[in-house]
């Protein structure tokens, strides 16, 4: 099965209609679900990665999970911050197995996402830039859970990067917004490093399914209208290393509860914008309503509105319901 959409909202649409209508019934160790099998989903627009609704725009821990993978971490506090899930998927000594992090830039002492760019610069065409998450020795032992990523292929044709994502297991609602925004933003990452423009990514399931305690979640969101996704600003040319390496210190400052100055930091708009996102996450947590506006009024384009506001008007019925 192949579907083709430019935009996220759009490509979730079309992908939990088909799951919901599915005959293909499965019960895993997660809860019964519908299936299909042997997805291909084209996002030809990847900076078209977020969600614009209610029900599935959730930016904080999209960038939370994002930044946990950059940081190289399997912290289980570090996550759960962001994603409180997480716990469930922990072994009994706390330890995340299947963390990404660790896998794409510490993989046996290789540093793959440097691999692939380092061959990318010296070979443009080169059908070996893959990067591999998913080990054989993930099925040897008995884990909680491993990783549902296979690889990640990336390939320079036309002076374009496309990615090709590889997946043996997906959850449609959950887990598929998150990998597409975490993989198209190092998509990016890697095609700002080459020096190349963005091309379309590409995500291959095995089985693509829908959990059957989500099914009432799905239909809402279908119902739900959304305007036509704003896609993300482009990143900033050039090597976008050394910012990311600042965000991931200002996103350690925040999560631990320190003071930041974004004015100070040397960073492009593009980032700081990023970083007032994660302050504002704080915010919410903190529950300072007046601070998230003031975020808000400082932020550089206005992509980022309806997700400001959505936090802000949680924040403001949960603060009602306490009184």
């Amino acid at each position: 099965m192949y579907i083709e959409a430019n935009t996220l909202d759009d490509l979730l649409r079309t992908t939990i209609s088909r799951l919901l209508r599915s005959s293909n019934r499965i019960r895993p160790s997660r809860g019964p679900a519908t299936e299909l099998v042997g997805v291909l989903l084209k996002l030809t627009n990847p900076r078209a990665r977020l969600s614009f609704t209610e029900t599935r725009g959730r930016l904080s821990s999209c960038l939370g999970e994002l930044f946990w993978y950059l940081a190289k971490s399997r912290n289980l506090e570090f996550i759960a911050y962001y994603l409180s899930r997480y716990r469930t998927d922990a072994d009994a000594d706390g330890t995340l197995y299947g963390a990404y992090g660790p896998r794409l830039f510490r993989m046996k002492g290789n540093d793959q996402v440097a691999n692939v760019i380092n061959l990318l610069k010296k070979h443009r065409h080169s059908r070996r830039a893959v990067i591999q998450v998913f080990d054989a020795t993930d099925i040897a032992i008995r884990r909680k859970e491993v990783p549902c990523t296979c690889t990640l292929q990336f390939m320079i044709r036309r002076g374009r990067l496309h990615m090709l994502t590889n997946m043996r297991s997906n959850d449609a609602f959950i887990g598929l917004p998150h990998d597409v925004f975490a993989f198209t933003m190092l998509q990016e990452l890697v095609a700002r490093t080459l020096g190349v423009e963005l091309g379309a990514y590409s995500h291959a399931v095995g089985s693509l399914h829908l959990y059957q305690r989500d099914h009432k979640k799905a239909r809402r969101y279908l119902k739900e209208g959304w305007q036509s996704t704003k896609a993300m600003p482009r990143m900033p040319v050039g090597s976008p290393w050394d910012s990311v390496g600042i965000v991931l210190n200002a996103e350690r400052a925040i999560r631990c509860g320190r003071g930041i100055r974004i004015k100070t930091l040397p960073l492009h708009r593009y980032w700081s914008d990023l970083v007032r996102l994660l302050l504002i996450y704080r915010h919410v947590r903190d529950r300072q309503g007046i601070a998230i506006m003031l975020l808000k009024e400082q932020m550089s384009v206005r992509v980022y509105d309806s997700y400001i506001d959505d936090l802000a008007n949680r924040l403001r019925r949960r603060q009602a319901h306490l009184q």
